[in-house]
């Protein structure tokens, strides 16, 4: 599996599985309108760039460092990602949404709201931390970690437009909470076979 492949696949799954930046898109989408959940989806595109940016600064001095840690936290991270994948294929609970009324959002609240949600979010950080250290090596040049980032963010950017203008129809929202059950059994596969293809792929 190449590097691009291997990013795009644990990326879109990481984005569409249901977690705390979905409840708060549909939330914010739901109640205030579809402008407000586009904000808050830029705002979580936003976070995750801050996720993005530590990781690659500390993945790089890892490599730079010393190449047994590295690939110790590479053969962690694969485990994080199986890890993941049977808890997400095993899960019985659906992400529950508080659609009780607030205040109105305005854009700087809707944009604070994604950014913080998703920057605050341990899970991101250890999604981000596992897949940059399965596909980022010694031989891997900054320009491709940057693209790698950036595509995470863009990933999380669409995906969250797309919820946000779905729930802004209030028709749509029980259409798309109702077939969370049988997404997080395909995502849980697919991320425990990437876990474990990753931890016996070659090292770079």
């Amino acid at each position: 599996m190449t590097e691009v492949l291997a990013v795009a696949v644990i990326t879109v799954l990481a984005v569409i599985a249901p977690g705390a930046d979905f409840a708060m898109i549909v939330r914010n989408s739901y109640l205030h309108g579809r402008r407000t959940g586009l904000l808050a989806a830029a705002g979580v595109a936003a976070g995750v760039l801050v996720h993005v940016t530590y990781t690659m600064l500390g993945v790089g001095l890892l490599i730079a460092s010393s190449t047994a840690l590295f690939t110790a936290i590479k053969l962690v991270g694969a485990a994080y990602l199986v890890l993941v994948g049977v808890r997400t294929f095993r899960t019985r609970t659906r992400v529950e949404v508080d659609l009780r009324a607030g205040t109105d959002l305005g854009p700087l609240a809707a944009l604070r709201a994604g950014f913080l949600t998703n920057v605050l979010n341990p899970k991101t950080t250890l999604f981000v931390v596992s897949t940059f250290a399965q596909v980022v090596g010694p031989g891997t040049p900054v320009l491709r970690q940057v693209g790698y980032g950036l595509f995470m963010s863009l990933a999380h950017l669409l995906w969250f437009a797309v919820v946000a203008v779905f729930f802004s129809h209030e028709r749509m929202r029980s259409l798309m909470l109702r077939g969370q059950r049988v997404l997080n059994k395909v995502i849980g596969s697919v991320l425990a076979g990437l876990g474990v293809s990753l931890a016996f792929a070659p090292s770079h």
